[in-house]
């Protein structure tokens, strides 16, 4: 594996940050995971400007330009010889000292690697997924902005970390107000009466990539989308609810804690909606 680290390919054996990176001492920096079809980077332009204004929040400068680092996600892609997979993309504050204070780090380090992710199996996507409602609660917009996509993902991990203990694959996150947000990596939907409805970016949510292209894929099908809060109530109500994601795509979920969604099988609107996002990807087309 060659990774693309501040500028230069290197083996991964050499691919190293040091110890005192504020992205390892602090979780200290942003990132951005973006998927390749068929030779093609998927919504690059939107991820770029996304990790951008992530970098601008937290007051961190990336040292190369949009172009630049559009070249190196292609160049690194290209050096795998990979043309269907997964590219994390990653901004560290660099190296500093044991304080918090970012103002003594020297300068970023940036690093691209590509390879390849399946983050549920094929007969997830064929039956849909249980998963849980998480006791940990979503990060507020209070503590950080959601729009960050940062390192600190420790909140994530937490529900994650009951989802695994429940022995599912997913955990559902609430806020403070108890609506839903979203997922440990995922956004959600439901469908209710022929509508899809998905918690709103006021609901301490990432405004997810995928997400947006659904939004838009069922735009384009005829079928109306509504933002706004959803309670699990809501969900347990639903006759359908999925999950969107870069890695994830567009999976299904049939059961929640101990309650079926719907009849216990994949939707309608939901294969018609992974049917049209897999076709969207196959056409190349740009939102």
């Amino acid at each position: 594996m060659r990774v693309w680290l501040n500028g230069k390919l290197v083996d991964r054996s050499q691919a190293k940050l040091t110890v005192f990176d504020h992205g390892t001492l602090y979780g200290d920096g942003v990132f951005e995971g973006i998927r390749a079809y068929g030779g093609k980077v998927f919504q690059c332009p939107a991820h770029i400007e996304r990790l951008f204004a992530s970098a601008k929040y937290i007051r961190l400068a990336i040292p190369y330009t949009k172009q630049e680092l559009t070249q190196a996600v292609g160049d690194t892609l290209e050096a795998n010889g990979v043309t269907d997979g997964y590219v994390r993309l990653v901004v560290t504050r660099g190296e500093g000292t044991l304080g918090l204070s970012p103002f003594k780090c020297t300068s970023p380090s940036v690093f691209i690697i590509a390879d390849q992710i399946a983050l549920y199996p094929d007969e997830m996507y064929e039956d849909g997924m249980a998963v849980i409602i998480a006791k940990t609660i979503r990060t507020s917009a209070r503590m950080l902005r959601p729009s960050v996509k940062s390192l600190n993902y420790l909140n994530n991990i937490l529900a994650k970390i009951e989802a695994v203990d429940a022995g599912v694959a997913e955990a559902i996150m609430l806020n403070e107000q108890g609506n839903v947000a979203e997922c440990t990596g995922d956004n959600i939907f439901i469908a209710a009466g022929g509508k899809l409805v998905t918690p709103p970016l006021t609901a301490d949510i990432l405004g997810g990539i995928t997400r947006r292209v659904v939004i838009e894929l069922a735009r384009r099908l005829g079928i109306e989308t509504i933002e706004r809060d959803i309670r699990p109530a809501d969900i347990y109500a639903a006759d359908e609810c999925f999950l969107t994601g870069t890695a994830a795509e567009v999976i299904a979920v049939t059961k929640v804690g101990d309650r079926l969604i719907g009849d216990g099988a994949v939707g309608p609107i939901t294969r018609k909606l992974l049917d049209s996002f897999r076709a969207f990807i196959r056409s190349g087309e740009d939102l």
